[in-house]
């Protein structure tokens, strides 16, 4: 992967910056590339997914390799929760099904921060799911980024 180039906006952040951090962040993931993904980290990056820990782009690609050929058709949505110098918090859901055809809505909060090339040094996830119907999923444009004029977390009253 390529050297440490910053990644902007950069700390410390505003509203409106964290909040720009958040929609891009939202559109890397659902890229669904893991190489590009990893780039918005630290080369030391330190995670807690759920019950898993990630150290390392190197094992953040593994993972993200690892959810996105079990969570198909993966469409996220972020939303800015809070926000100080080098911190960002967020609230989260996404859609998905399985290679059965079952459909899930995920949701979660994620408290990231950064170091001073905006790359993000600590992602502490905490994220539940459930089965959902495909007549119950909300998230519906192509796959890739969310389309601007889509509706966000707070429209949908997630």
């Amino acid at each position: 992967m390529s050297a440490n180039l910053p990644r902007h906006p950069l700390p410390p952040f505003t509203p409106e910056s964290a909040a720009q951090k958040v929609r891009l962040a939202e559109d890397g993931w659902n890229s669904r590339n893991p190489q590009q993904v990893a780039l918005a980290y630290s080369p030391d990056t330190c995670w807690r997914n759920r019950a898993e820990f990630v150290t390392g782009r190197d094992e953040v690609v593994a993972f993200l390799n690892r959810k996105w050929a079990s969570e198909l058709e993966y469409r996220l949505i972020k939303e800015l929760w809070a926000t100080t110098d080098d911190r960002i918090a967020v609230r989260y859901a996404y859609e998905y099904r399985n290679d059965s055809g079952q459909w899930f809505r995920a949701y979660g909060n994620e408290n990231w921060q950064f170091d001073e090339q905006g790359l993000m040094t600590h992602r502490h996830a905490s994220i539940n799911e459930h089965p959902i119907a495909e007549s119950e999923r909300q998230f519906h444009w192509p796959l890739g980024r969310r389309p601007d004029d889509h509706p966000g977390l707070s429209e949908f009253g997630f």
